[in-house]
């Protein structure tokens, strides 16, 4: 093992924060967030990996009743646009789901990026144009994480059209937004995803995922995908 390895209990509290991260939507609470624990919470988002160190996410806390009555509107018309786009038993089942706790939750949190922030050249992205995007949702990883470490339920709204929440937020046209959280204490986080739970979609298995070399071809590496599926199985590494 590695000099640099965390120890083994480090180790075990990073990995249960991920496997017990959840996005939630309906076992917020109402208690308020401690000043210093968001404040951790951003500076974990803000220590986030980003392409050429150009850091272009700026977080924008939200505890205005009537900003979030106003993102709530906004996600209600997104919603009904997109359960028109199921049928039958599936668009039964998309109306029963609750997918949001705008209201329910303490902070709501927008995560922006800024496209231009690092100036026209940035190092690392000539060609990879949307590597921004991609350093900002890494930020918001880092933070969901960090939540969870401290007992903090996050929810993630996508079901909104973008260019309106700009519009609500009063963002820049060079800043698009790419993350609405809610954020909050939890009655509970349920031990499995609630999609899965509600018999959305289930966790694809890992080792269907895995390619070798090039698309398609078997990972020749017989000891790794036994590791892989013993871990699927809940057996110890």
């Amino acid at each position: 093992m590695s000099e640099h390895a965390f120890s083994e209990e480090q180790r075990a509290g990073l990995y249960r924060a991920i496997h017990e991260r959840r996005d939630v939507r309906s076992q917020f609470l109402p208690d308020p967030i401690a000043p210093e624990v968001l404040a951790r919470l951003l500076r974990a988002a803000h220590h986030a990996p980003s392409v050429g160190f150009m850091q272009p996410w700026d977080f924008i806390v939200i505890d205005s009743p009537a900003t979030k009555q106003a993102m709530k509107a906004l996600y209600e018309r997104a919603n009904a646009d997109a359960a028109g786009r199921f049928d039958g038993d599936r668009a039964a089942l998309y109306r029963r789901l609750k997918l949001e706790g705008i209201v329910d939750s303490p902070i709501n949190l927008c995560i922006t990026c800024d496209r231009t922030r690092g100036g026209p050249h940035v190092l690392g992205r000539n060609t990879m144009l949307d590597a921004d995007l991609f350093s900002t949702c890494l930020a918001v990883q880092n933070l969901w994480l960090a939540a969870r470490t401290e007992g903090i339920g996050v929810g993630w709204v996508s079901i909104v059209d973008p260019a309106e929440l700009a519009t609500l937020l009063g963002l820049p046209e060079h800043v698009v937004p790419v993350a609405y959280l809610c954020l909050g204490y939890v009655s509970e986080f349920l031990a499995r995803p609630e999609l899965e739970t509600a018999g959305w979609r289930s966790r694809l298995p890992l080792e269907n995922l895995l390619h070798g070399n090039r698309w398609g071809d078997p990972v020749d590496d017989a000891p790794l995908v036994d590791a892989v599926i013993d871990g699927a199985n809940g057996k110890p590494a």
